[in-house]
């Protein structure tokens, strides 16, 4: 379904889909409904404090284990509701990168 002339088509959700928002560094976390998602973001609604989503950037957890997720931008914040860019940077980060990206700090 599109809507509000978007770029991407959305999927407005019929049932309320709990999902979480986590810090980058994983200080903090949210609860949140998933309102709508498209490929390139999502409508969402938050619980609690909205002041931590000012940070650049942070993960959308779609599943209660957290692997599924999507990294996320804040785009606009109304009241409790928000609107998040997914990031998509064309690369696929392996597992072992923070931890050479650690040793290559501790080396200098």
């Amino acid at each position: 379904m599109r809507f509000d002339g978007r770029k991407a088509s959305r999927v407005k959700m019929d049932h309320k889909q709990p999902v979480n928002l986590m810090g980058s560094d994983g200080t903090w976390r949210r609860s949140c409904v998933l309102l709508d998602v498209s490929q390139s973001g999502a409508k969402i609604e938050v619980e609690g404090t909205l002041d931590v989503l000012q940070a650049k950037e942070f993960f959308m957890l779609l599943s209660s284990t957290g692997l599924a997720y999507r990294r996320c931008e804040l785009v606009w914040i109304d009241g409790t509701m928000a609107g998040v860019h997914f990031i998509t940077d064309g690369r696929k980060k392996s597992a072992s990168a923070p931890a050479s990206a650690q040793n290559a700090v501790q080396t200098k």
